[in-house]
């Protein structure tokens, strides 16, 4: 029997578009990690982001299509560097 490599599907491609700083639609979505009215944690193709705001709501979550719709009033946007720098060396050491 043939070794069969399991091939994960192509990571859609990490967009935002923010209109008027009310609403906010992005892909590359993975998962939505925490939400409250002050800030929305999100992790995407190209890390952990978090938008920040008042009044946020999480209108739309596509988990399929990686898909997410925020709207109130975004005053900030910030990525989380969570991940290990360095080669290979440095990351398996870590």
């Amino acid at each position: 029997m043939a070794y069969e490599e399991k091939k994960q599907p192509p990571r859609p491609p990490h967009k935002l578009t923010m209109e008027e700083r009310s609403r906010l639609w992005m892909s590359g979505v993975e998962e939505v990690e925490s939400f409250d009215e002050g800030q929305v944690a999100v992790r995407t193709a190209m890390g952990l982001l978090f938008v920040r705001g008042e009044d946020l709501r999480v209108d739309k979550l596509e988990k399929t299509s990686g898909e997410l719709t925020v709207s109130g009033t975004v005053t900030g946007l910030d990525y989380a560097d969570d991940g290990p720098k360095g080669g290979f060396w440095a990351r398996l050491l870590h």
